[in-house]
């Protein structure tokens, strides 16, 4: 069966893209390509699906989001731009010297938008579920921005000299996102060649971006500590919304 196949057939996501994954750069040729991307491709539909829900159900529990935005960002959920394809080449423009973007993050901006479920703290300091780790992925046009500003620059200037990867940060970590001065921003890392993925640097769980996405959305949005599950409002908004997700 074609990987799509046995995603639509229901078969573990996890393990469908580690047979991906294994593919290394064959993914990328005629053989393989066009079933990986409507893979990736599903998965992401699935991804926006998922948080259309999960934004629903926070509304329904008075869930305090951001009121005033200055970017894309701020808002909590944002469809895919109108000139994204423009703001994707001007992306991959402005990293070319370091490498690739992987297409994970391409098709999260075509297919997604951009999400913000972070509480708003300087309107009600009372968080609701403290160490939630609410999802967050930054808007296109806001990276784009950064991206051709001297700040970018310098703080790439420094990541080479330090022989750090060279990463696009696209949220705030869970000290951030709790309003406690906290550490470097979730980051996902720039390839030397054409991939598929890449690793979402910084984020306690270690790993990909997209399955980072697929442990957020087996948490309703919230991967955090396990604290924060115990609370009554917590443990009624997974039962009630985890049912209407979409494995990915």
């Amino acid at each position: 069966m074609k990987f799509v196949e046995r995603y639509l057939s229901g078969e573990d996501g996890a393990s469908v893209y580690q047979d991906i994954y294994d593919l290394k750069g064959e993914a990328f040729t005629l053989n393989h390509f066009d079933d990986v991307n409507a893979t990736l491709t599903e998965t992401f539909n699935r991804v926006a699906f998922n948080l259309q829900i999960i934004y629903k159900e926070l509304r329904n529990i008075n869930y305090v989001f951001k009121k005033e935005f200055i970017c894309n960002s701020d808002r909590p959920l944002v469809l895919p731009l109108p000139n994204n394809d423009e703001l994707i080449a001007d992306l991959e423009n402005a990293v070319a010297d370091l490498g690739k973007i992987p297409l994970s993050l391409k098709l999260f901006y075509k297919i997604v938008g951009t999400c913000n479920f972070a509480w708003d703290y300087n309107s009600q300091p009372n968080l609701i579920w403290e160490g939630s780790d609410p999802i967050q992925i930054d808007s296109l046009d806001d990276i784009v921005k950064y991206v051709t500003t001297d700040d970018w620059k310098e703080y790439i200037s420094d990541l080479l000299e330090s022989d750090e990867i060279p990463a696009l940060e696209l949220a705030a970590d869970y000290l951030h996102k709790d309003n406690i001065s906290g550490g470097p921003a979730y980051s996902l890392q720039i390839t030397e060649n054409d991939s598929l993925d890449s690793l979402f640097l910084n984020e306690p769980n270690e790993t990909t971006f997209i399955d980072y996405l697929r442990i957020c959305m087996e948490s309703c949005g919230f991967p955090g500590d396990s604290d924060f599950r115990q609370h009554h409002s917590y443990r009624n908004f997974y039962a009630k919304v985890k049912p209407q997700l979409k494995a990915i």
